[in-house]
């Protein structure tokens, strides 16, 4: 148990102090830490709790240190964090929780003095109940929004960014839900990419996208190892949203294929699985270095040649005016809707990051509509469901290009797909987007829209913005 502890430490102050991933971080922790199964899981958990429910258990400490967390350092505030997950949120001994998170303090913090001060925080914490120190930090609250945003460790704008993109929908009472399926742990779910691997017998068929499965226990690297790579874990909200570009209408021979944000490439790898199907071509950009080793990787599985470029998404997209059938825009965005599996984005990402982030993701999609044959598609796919990010994009869209776009109907293309009675309501803006949800869909919270570029000229020019190009966003 001491070594799950050390694996989950090691991982937190990578996610605070580096900016690291906890889902690409704990995976290596855990191999190089040689845990078995039973602490693998106890890592994990440990891990992914603390992760999620750090706002909440930060104003815990701050009460029972009478100070705030910006005043403790941050070896030691991790170490503390650790410890009053498993004091409130676990099953785990009080004793064995203190003093492990007393030592991890007196380690990797400074010596006698930091594991005194964590051995005093964290008695204080133990000798009352959960029940107690939620109603102590909810009572100093100063809206009902911030009191919600502690209970279920939500920063307030993110919980009114969810109550007005469910409110969209006419599904505003549905917050709560929401907001608790954040802080579940998400099923593992996989792919079998279609033509090259099959769903195996005694998987579970998901629910909605017809390539992908649960399985009923075990690892599944030994199922990804197996079919070398043709099995891998995916998201089912993120397997639709490959296939709405896909599947909208079928393949023809000879069509060309663009993945403008292709990092880290599971999306890639589908929609090359779905080209060589057909008979398509595909090709993939990602600006990262890091991230498209990542997308040769994710492709190599398949037998389809796929040129991967590392090129601002905006300028790989000018180059090539006027080339592609199909093209997918999976923008960078807050990752708002992918909690349940990144929580650390939760307290990584501000309100002051969207203007920038929608910005740039006009930008892409402006770009990769230029780079669409008269005819073709464009997916503009988002992890958020904050209507900036969505609905407002897609809002500028119109007015950019009026007639010379068309929005395609996104959520009967889904519905299709899913081949089942999938959730989708109407938007109230009168956008045809389908979005999905963690606790409707047991997704992320996906965003797709589809954009047909109706024809090569509008109002007697080439396709271009009809607002001023000299306007800044």
């Amino acid at each position: 148990m001491q070594g799950a502890r050390a694996v989950a430490y090691d991982v937190l102050r990578a996610v605070s102090a580096d900016e690291a991933y906890a889902n690409l971080s704990l995976p290596h922790a855990i191999e190089r830490a040689r845990l078995d199964a039973k602490d693998a899981g106890l890592a994990t958990e440990l891990t992914y709790g603390t992760l999620r429910r750090r706002g909440t258990y930060d104003a815990i400490i701050a009460a029972a240190a009478d100070r705030t967390v910006d005043r403790i350092d941050p070896p030691v505030l991790d170490a503390l964090r650790l410890g009053v997950h498993q004091l409130l949120s676990t099953r785990v001994a009080s004793h064995a929780a203190v003093n492990e998170s007393v030592e991890l303090a007196r380690r990797h913090g400074g010596g006698r003095g930091a594991a005194g001060f964590a051995n005093a925080v964290l008695r204080r914490v133990s000798r009352e109940t959960p029940g107690h120190w939620m109603d102590r930090i909810t009572a100093s609250a100063r809206s009902d929004d911030e009191r919600l945003g502690l209970t279920s460790a939500h920063p307030v704008w993110i919980v009114r960014a969810f109550r007005r993109a469910l409110t969209a929908e006419g599904r505003g009472d549905e917050l709560d839900a929401l907001l608790a399926a954040d802080n579940d742990a998400p099923r593992v779910a996989m792919i079998a990419l279609p033509g090259l691997a099959e769903i195996p017998g005694d998987a579970r068929p998901a629910r909605y996208a017809p390539t992908a499965f649960t399985t009923r226990g075990g690892d599944p690297e030994v199922l990804i190892r197996a079919s070398d790579g043709r099995i891998r874990v995916q998201d089912e909200g993120s397997q639709l949203a490959a296939l709405a570009l896909s599947r909208f209408r079928p393949v023809e021979a000879g069509e060309r294929w663009l993945d403008l944000c292709a990092g880290p490439g599971g999306k890639t790898a589908l929609l090359a699985a779905e080209a060589l199907a057909g008979g398509a071509r595909l090709d993939a950009n990602e600006i990262s270095p890091h991230r498209a080793a990542l997308v040769r990787r994710a492709v190599a599985s398949v037998p389809l040649e796929v040129e991967v470029t590392e090129e601002d998404g905006r300028d790989r997209a000018a180059r090539t005016p006027g080339e592609y059938d199909r093209i997918l825009v999976d923008a960078p965005c807050t990752g708002i809707g992918a909690l349940r599996r990144r929580p650390e984005a939760r307290w990584r990402k501000t309100p002051a990051d969207v203007p920038d982030l929608t910005a740039l993701q006009l930008e892409l999609v402006r770009a990769g509509l230029g780079a669409l044959k008269p005819g073709g598609v464009l997916a503009y796919v988002t992890c958020s469901p904050h209507l900036a990010e969505t609905s407002g994009v897609l809002a500028e869209v119109r007015r950019e290009f009026g007639d010379a776009v068309e929005e395609l109907d996104a959520r009967a293309v889904v519905r299709d797909i899913a081949g089942s009675d999938i959730d989708l309501p109407a938007q109230s803006d009168g956008s045809l987007r389908a979005q999905l949800w963690p606790h409707r869909h047991g997704t992320d919270a996906m965003s797709i829209a589809l954009l047909r570029r109706v024809s090569s000229r509008v109002r007697g020019q080439d396709l271009s913005p009809v607002r001023d190009p000299s306007d800044s966003f």
